[in-house]
């Protein structure tokens, strides 16, 4: 298992190396450059002074150099301003070091937000905490009504109930998370007034019923109609097998039988289906949170593309691959403990 564990560390790694690669590459096209050039100098600046500030800040360097010093692994030079040959900071306001360092990913700087003007670690920090409470009641609501609803449907395939509950199962997971937040703020937030529209509160004032409840109810619905699908088919395999209708021509009930025998194989494919759910998750964190105004990281994600925030897009680039790598690796691993008939060589 640790031999596993090394080397899905190592290909994490080259795997990180490679899409960071290719995210550093688009992220800094030409286009992108001038905007920026653009947004800190002044909009009527000529194309020279724009282009004086790109040398100066080191973004006409070999694109190596660039990624090297965004790493951490290649020393950041003084940025000199030619009018005084002093030495002074791409961006004053988040009051950046003037001298030449090793500043980069891996000394824990992410570089600052030209949008936001404040350092990307804070920001990124705060969304994060946000989208992270956000999840845990996703998964609070997502996990026991998915499985709840796979193991109903899967107990008796072929029933009115399997019907049943397969048809909202595909309901939910065909209609997207935008569909979704726009149906349910139509009927309880506008129509009924149950619910509040926005979740902007919540990061002020806290979650609560009022202001948090739509916002989990749209990423959950889709998550659990596709786990309680995974989930039912899981349990109709399982209850086809031979050893339960071994417990069964023993004279075991029906529930006995599900309890002592089905349910627990039958949970064991679902677990690596909840765990492959973050990454999804992330997708629609995107969208259900730019919809209710919840400053997390999908809104911070948002907010940086449609600023040209340099840094902060790579920023949340480089979280969203971690985050994806790291459940599948936990996965991989949960997965093996849980079914002792699979052996990691």
């Amino acid at each position: 298992m640790l031999g596993f564990i090394s080397r899905r560390l190592g290909v994490m790694a080259l795997t990180m190396v490679a899409l960071s690669l290719v995210v550093f590459f688009f992220v800094n096209l030409e286009p992108n450059l001038k905007k920026l050039a653009i947004s800190q100098t002044e909009q009527r600046a000529s194309p020279e002074m724009q282009e004086s500030w790109l040398q100066r800040n080191g973004y006409r360097d070999g694109f190596v150099i660039r990624y090297g010093r965004w790493l951490g692994v290649i020393r950041k030079q003084p940025n000199v301003d030619p009018a005084t040959g002093a030495a002074v900071p791409r961006f004053r306001y988040c009051n950046e070091p003037a001298e030449a360092r090793y500043s980069g990913i891996l000394q824990g700087d992410l570089g600052c937000s030209s949008a936001l003007r404040s350092p990307v670690a804070k920001r990124l920090m705060e969304a994060l905490s946000a989208t992270g409470i956000l999840m845990f009641w996703v998964m609070v609501v997502m996990i026991p009504v998915s499985l709840a609803t796979g193991v109903l449907a899967g107990m008796r395939e072929g029933s009115k109930l399997d019907r049943v509950l397969s048809f909202l199962s595909i309901a939910s997971t065909a209609t997207p998370e935008y569909v979704s937040a726009i149906i349910f703020t139509a009927i309880f937030a506008t129509g009924l007034g149950w619910l509040n529209g926005s979740a902007a509160s919540a990061i002020t004032q806290g979650p609560s019923l009022w202001n948090f409840t739509l916002p989990v109810m749209t990423l959950a619905i889709f998550d659990i109609g596709y786990v309680a699908r995974m989930t039912r088919a899981s349990m109709a395999e399982v209850m086809t097998q031979q050893y339960i209708r071994t417990a069964r021509l023993k004279g075991m009930s029906f529930t006995s039988v599900v309890m002592k025998h089905a349910l627990r194989n039958a949970l064991i494919a679902p677990f690596t289906v909840i765990m492959l759910q973050f990454p999804w998750l992330l997708t629609g964190v995107v969208v259900v949170e730019t919809i209710f105004n919840y400053k997390g990281f999908g809104w911070l994600l948002v907010q940086a593309a449609s600023n040209n925030d340099i840094d902060l897009v790579l920023a949340c680039g480089i979280v969203s691959v971690v985050i994806v790598l790291l459940t599948q690796l936990i996965s991989d691993i949960g997965y093996a403990f849980l079914n002792p008939r699979i052996r990691v060589s």
